[in-house]
């Protein structure tokens, strides 16, 4: 991880290039987190990708509810040369959830931001496959969210699809 002086110089290259991109960054345990503007998140993981961390390990989705911005995105890159990680965070309104998608530069945030699609309802601009990945095409909502009900759904399973037999837990 780079250390908090290693955090704030990258801060700072990338407040060089665009003044607006870094909201906040925190050094908590030895583990680097920067948050960025939701616009600037390609030119900003393309800077970092230049510094070396050249691998994109995950991207997450978060619900904060019941603060707004309430939908987060977060995506854990490695520099594999100084076994460095850094976490970038940003965060979308439930109104407007959309991101630029990142997977033209990093072909492994593919199926990562279609799942957090899927989960939180969270939209990738400029994705190349923007369907469901996890749960079915006609599935209504988004099951991570924290509103989401919780039980007593009826589930209809495919070996019992013929009967309409539902079962509930």
């Amino acid at each position: 991880m780079p250390d908090a002086t290693g955090l704030e110089l990258l801060a700072q290259a990338l407040r060089d290039a665009d003044p607006d991109c870094v909201l906040d960054t925190l050094h908590f345990r030895g583990k680097a987190q920067i948050t960025v503007a939701p616009a600037s998140i390609r030119a900003t993981l393309q800077a970092l990708k230049a510094k070396g961390f050249r691998f994109l390990c995950s991207v997450h989705g978060v619900d904060y509810y019941p603060d707004e911005p309430r939908l987060g995105v977060h995506y854990e890159l490695l520099d594999m040369e100084r076994v460095d990680r850094i976490t970038v965070k940003l965060r979308v309104p439930l109104d407007a959830p959309e991101v630029d998608s990142v997977t033209h530069d990093w072909p492994t945030a593919d199926h990562q931001e279609r799942e957090v699609y899927d989960m939180f309802g969270v939209t990738f601009t400029g994705h190349p496959n923007p369907r469901r990945i996890l749960m079915p095409e006609d599935y209504e909502g988004h099951p991570q969210r924290r509103d989401f009900p919780i039980g007593g759904e009826p589930i209809l399973f495919t070996v019992n699809q013929a009967t309409g037999t539902h079962y509930t837990e």
